[in-house]
């Protein structure tokens, strides 16, 4: 199994659960790591052949920027369900990084593995 994996990719949304992260959007920032098997783009040398991180990535700004769920948790889930089935990734590991959302903390969030490893 190979790893693509995109860090540190950072998205402004609305996403909180109190009055006042309703009005607001704050940035997330996520961590991806997909399993994929490069040997085929490796040979050929086409983007065709291998998983595009750009078009995940494009397909994962225009969500989040879009999305207004209350829960980290909740986007998280929606995020990995959008990586294994619409760009048929058998397993992903995604971090969900709402940083500032609590005082005296770098960050906060959640880490989820979804998929089978192969």
């Amino acid at each position: 199994m190979d790893i693509i994996y995109l860090n540190d990719l950072r998205i402004e949304t609305v996403i909180g659960i109190f009055d006042w992260e309703r009005r607001i959007r704050q940035t997330i920032s996520l961590d991806i790591e997909m399993a994929t098997d490069i040997r085929k783009a490796a040979a050929s040398d086409h983007i065709d052949d291998t998983l595009d991180y750009k078009a995940v990535s494009k397909r994962l700004i225009d969500f989040v920027s879009h999305s207004e769920f209350q829960l980290v948790e909740t986007l998280a889930e929606r995020i990995t369900e959008i990586i294994l089935n619409e760009f048929n990734v058998p397993w992903v590991r995604l971090r969900l990084n709402k940083q500032g959302a609590i005082r005296g903390a770098r960050d906060v969030g959640v880490l989820i593995e979804r998929g089978t490893k192969s």
